[in-house]
């Protein structure tokens, strides 16, 4: 399985090393899959166009949003980026993202006069369906927070520019949206080359591609709470909690 998963496009994946490559659209390959591998789990495992691990969610439940505490978005090598939040009381499953909270270690060390102060978490956005009624539709809109104070001037592009989640997500043909342009879509994958697809996969995996100057962290973490709020069937390759 892993080597359909995997990019196997020789050329993709030398592109993915150019040194023009912060000019080029970001193409991941997104599992449906925790890393950790046994039963009672699920997540996600995102790969880049070399085929290596970008993303992570681990020990993803698939109970209730009561039950569902946080979610924790990590990169390959499982330093945490963003934790995702539902917010209980709300009617289009509001979801509110915050940056990773400081390492355990690090907050038992103790810091000198002249360390700087611990990290505190920062929302960083919050999303939520446009209906309320689940059935409608996929679509959804993603509200940016303000910038902390003291975070450094604003680039020429306003961070504070929201998203918006347009097609379905359920049947993985979406695009993501920001301030009137296409920042990443979500297709279904094909097996084998890029010059010689094989067959479509299923829906546990799909392509993400992010354009240029897009936080790819930031699309990830739409994606997850995107699979949250569309309320799909489990379906992973190892058994999840059904409750």
């Amino acid at each position: 399985m892993s080597n359909r998963v995997h990019p196997s496009d020789a050329a993709g994946a030398a592109a993915a090393d150019q040194p023009d490559d912060k000019h080029r659209p970001a193409v991941y390959t997104v599992w449906k899959r925790s890393s950790m591998g046994f039963q009672g789990t699920d997540g996600f495992c995102v790969y880049d166009a070399a085929g290596r691990l970008a993303f992570r969610v681990d020990n993803y439940s698939r109970r209730r949003k009561l039950c569902a505490g946080e979610l924790l978005l990590m990169d390959g090598q499982g330093a945490p980026l963003l934790a995702l939040r539902p917010q209980l009381l709300s009617l289009h499953d509001r979801w509110n993202c915050y940056t990773a909270a400081p390492d355990t270690e690090q907050l038992q060390k103790p810091s000198s006069p002249s360390a700087p102060p611990q990290q505190q978490q920062q929302q960083v956005f919050t999303m939520a369906r446009r209906s309320a009624l689940r059935t409608t539709s996929d679509e959804a809109e993603v509200h940016m927070s303000a910038p902390a104070a003291g975070a450094g001037r604003r680039r020429a592009a306003d961070p504070a520019a929201g998203y918006r989640v347009e097609g379905s997500f359920s049947k993985r043909s979406c695009k993501i949206s920001r301030a009137g342009r296409e920042a990443a879509r979500i297709a279904r994958k094909s097996a084998g080359v890029a010059s010689k697809p094989v067959a479509t996969l299923g829906d546990d995996v799909f392509s993400l591609v992010v354009r240029p100057g897009v936080d790819a962290a930031t699309v990830m973490a739409i994606v997850v709470v995107l699979d949250r709020i569309c309320h799909r069937p489990c379906a992973p390759s190892v058994a999840c909690s059904s409750r």
